[in-house]
C-alpha cells in the first residue's frame, strides 16, 4: 500500500479509468482526469469513500493492462452495474477534475475560491420557501 491507501496496481487502474471517464481535449485545452495533478488530488480526496473505492478498483482490476477497446468495455460494464462503488468512484474522479484550475478556466470561470470576493447570486422567488417555513420543526431542542 502507498501512503494514499491504494496499492500500486490500484493506482494504475484508477489512473486508467479516470482517463477513460474524462479524456484530455486539445480542442478545449484541458487535461484528462488521468493527469498526474488531478490523480494526486483524487488520491488525497478519497477519504470516507476508501472502502467503496477499493470495491470499485477490485471490480476494475487489471484494466490498466488492457487495450483501449477492452478497457472501455470493462469500464462500461462496471458503470452499467451501478451501485455505491460506482457512485463513489465517479464522485471522487469528477469532483477533483472539475476543481482543477485548468478545467475551471476552460469553463470561462475565474480559478479562485468563492470567498472572500464571493459570487453574485441572482435573487429568486422567496415565496417558494413558504411550504418549508410552514412545516413543523423536525428537530428537538437541545
Amino acid at each position: 500500500m502507498t501512503a494514499t491507501g491504494l496499492s500500486p496496481s490500484e493506482n494504475r487502474d484508477l489512473r486508467r479509468v479516470a482517463g477513460l471517464m474524462v479524456p484530455a481535449s486539445t480542442e478545449y485545452k484541458v487535461p484528462g482526469a488521468d493527469d498526474p495533478k488531478i490523480v494526486a488530488d483524487i488520491e488525497r480526496s478519497i477519504g470516507r469513500d476508501m472502502g467503496e473505492i477499493h470495491n470499485a478498483l477490485a471490480a476494475l482490476a487489471g484494466i490498466a493492462d488492457l487495450d483501449d477497446a477492452a478497457a472501455m468495455a470493462k469500464a462500461e460494464a462496471f458503470r452499467s452495474a451501478g451501485g455505491p462503488a460506482v457512485a463513489a468512484f465517479e464522485r471522487c474522479v469528477l469532483q477533483c477534475y472539475y476543481r482543477d484550475d485548468r478545467v475551471v478556466i476552460s469553463l470561462g470561470l475565474e480559478a479562485r475560491p468563492p470567498f472572500p470576493k464571493g459570487h453574485v447570486l441572482e435573487q429568486g422567488d422567496w415565496s417558494l420557501l413558504d411550504p418549508v417555513r410552514k412545516r413543523a420543526k423536525m428537530w428537538r431542542d437541545a
